[in-house]
């Protein structure tokens, strides 16, 4: 055996000692196995105007190194959305739910523009446009999709096309006012969260910083500026628990927890707990109880799909053979659901997403 076979074995023997000594077990007591049926209410699609769908991004999204490695986390690529149209991205998403042991059913979120207060659009402040009669109409062909309305408060037309997305089957509403220039705290859109209340339709928006888009105003972020429409009896899920950024020097997540007692409409949303730069909230978020029984099953599809959510990043939290059946694992909701499963995700908040939304 040569000294550099020698070398590597007892390496290997170290690591696995190592890692026997170190390993803590999963997060919170494990779903074995994991449930059936899941709607995940968190999931977007992109397109860039082809077929007709009205769709586009920014010729800075456009020109970004990002833009490629988003086609290929949805599972597509410009050729084939430019021949096929916008639509296509849909499609695969609806064959891969067909294909999923777990889930069933997703909610695909249109995203509006942002809109001045004087109620123009303001395009050049946009990075990407997914309209709602795109997504509303699409996801009528497929009955693994519900769709998710983005309607801008700022919009002249904001309540008739609330009143349109609801009438057109919307289980929510989504925002993310740090890349759309909303602010939730704002006084003028009243009449706006008076007819989410009419309507029913509970409103999803990003809370925490968000790092996807390269123009941002994170201080919109802050979960406080939700306390307005919280306090008009919205019913908000707080996208990803807050777990990024800090408001006023608190973290988001902090923040946003410190709510859940005073306001009853207010929920959250798991997606992308398991993510690289944001696991380090996960055992709090599943353990805390002021989390208990308003914790929504997401995924934020399609970063899934991406290596920020390996379950290689919990090597002290998951037994090998877990590993193993994670890595080999090919539908990504299937592996998402297993990975949280397996971390500690509780069998209620799997199947909260499909009884919030009445799916």
């Amino acid at each position: 055996m040569t000294t550099a076979i020698i070398v590597c074995t007892l390496l290997l023997l170290a690591l696995f000692l190592l890692r026997l000594l170190l390993f803590k077990g999963p997060l919170h007591p494990a779903v074995s196995p994991p449930p059936h049926g899941i709607i995940d209410m968190h999931c977007h699609t992109a397109g860039i105007g082809a077929g007709n769908s009205g769709a586009w991004i920014s010729d800075e999204m456009r020109g970004s190194w990002k833009f490629g490695l988003y086609m290929r986390v949805f599972g597509s690529n410009v050729k084939q959305v430019t021949t096929t149209g916008d639509q296509i991205l849909m499609e695969i998403i609806a064959r891969s739910i067909r294909e999923s042991n777990h889930v069933n059913g997703a909610v695909i979120l249109a995203m509006d523009a942002p809109y001045k207060q004087s109620g123009a659009l303001d395009r050049l402040a946009s990075e990407i446009f997914v309209p709602n009669r795109f997504v509303g109409e699409t996801v009528k062909a497929y009955p693994e999709l519900h769709f998710g309305a983005s309607v801008h408060p700022n919009r002249p037309d904001a309540l008739e096309e609330l009143d349109w997305s609801k009438t057109n089957g919307a289980a929510l509403l989504k925002w993310l006012p740090n890349i759309q220039n909303i602010n939730p705290a704002d006084e003028r859109h009243v009449p706006y969260y008076e007819k989410l209340v009419e309507l029913d339709l509970p409103l999803l928006t990003h809370v925490g910083d968000e790092d996807s888009f390269s123009k941002t105003n994170n201080a919109l972020g802050d979960p406080h500026l939700l306390k307005l429409p919280l306090s008009l009896g919205v019913r908000v899920i707080a996208a990803h628990v807050a777990s990024s950024g800090k408001s006023q020097g608190q973290d988001n997540a902090e923040r946003l927890l410190e709510m859940m007692p005073d306001y009853p409409t207010l929920v959250a949303d798991l997606s992308t707990l398991t993510q690289f730069n944001r696991r380090k909230y996960l055992r709090k978020v599943i353990n805390d109880k002021r989390l208990e029984g308003r914790l929504l099953y997401g995924t934020d599809y399609p970063l899934t799909n991406t290596p920020l959510v390996a379950p290689w990043l919990y090597p002290l939290n998951l037994t090998l053979r877990q590993l193993w059946d994670l890595c080999t694992t090919r539908n990504s909701w299937d592996r998402d659901v297993k990975l949280k499963a397996a971390l500690g995700v509780q069998r209620d908040v799997f199947a909260r997403s499909k009884e919030y939304l009445g799916l």
